[in-house]
This record gives C-alpha cells, sequence and structure tokens, in this order.
C-alpha cells in the first residue's frame, strides 16, 4: 500500500516541532529557577552580611561595614548598601544569576540585624 504523497514527512516536522517547544519550555524553566535560587542567595547573603556588621557595631561603621563587605563577597554576593542605625546594621547584598541572565541584572536583598536582648533584663 502506497502512502499519499502530500503526507510524506508530515510526522518528522511534528516530532521536531514537539522537540523545539519542549526545548523552550526546558530553558525558561531552568532561567527562572536560576533567578530563584539568585533570590535565596541574595537573601542569605544580606543576612550574614547583616549579623556580621551588628557583632561590630560598637566598632565603627567603617568596620563593620567592611566585615560585612568582606563576608558577602565569601558567600558569593557584593554589599551595596551598609550603614548602622544605632545598634542595628541595615544591608542590602545582591547576587547575579548564573548564566545568561547574570548580565541582564541581579537579585538583592535587604536585611537588619541588631544585638539580642535577654529575657531576662
Amino acid at each position: 500500500m502506497r502512502r499519499p504523497v502530500g503526507e510524506a514527512g508530515v510526522a518528522g516536522v511534528l516530532v521536531l516541532a514537539l522537540a523545539s517547544v519542549l526545548a523552550l519550555v526546558g530553558a525558561l524553566s531552568s532561567s527562572l529557577a536560576a533567578v530563584a535560587v539568585a533570590r535565596q542567595r541574595a537573601a542569605g547573603v544580606a543576612d550574614l552580611a547583616a549579623l556580621a556588621a551588628a557583632g561590630l557595631a560598637l566598632d565603627g561603621s567603617a568596620v563593620a561595614c567592611d566585615r560585612a563587605a568582606a563576608l558577602a563577597g565569601r558567600n558569593g554576593g557584593r554589599l551595596t548598601s551598609c550603614r548602622l542605625d544605632g545598634e542595628q546594621a541595615v544591608v542590602v547584598a545582591e547576587v547575579r544569576p548564573a548564566g545568561v541572565l547574570g548580565g541582564l541584572g541581579a537579585a538583592s536583598a535587604r536585611a537588619r540585624a541588631g544585638p539580642v536582648r535577654s529575657a531576662e533584663g
């Protein structure tokens, strides 16, 4: 039995189109995951940097913020803002997503940390 001439190769085109759609969905999903990971990393870097700065708040803003910036750098981020508000440290850190998305921008997070107060006093 012979196939009609007009249908030759249709299955190959459909498989190629489906594969292209699946590749596009996969690329989009991995890009969104990279952005989400960068956002969470930025939050972690900001939290750690704020704690480091708050721990050195009594040594002055320069010392505290230098320590926070060094800690942020060791954790794959960059400190974009650091200030002491009394005994509290307020920092903003950023982390660039991996891959091509890193060129488009960075995920940033803000954190605040201060001294621990005891329940007794």
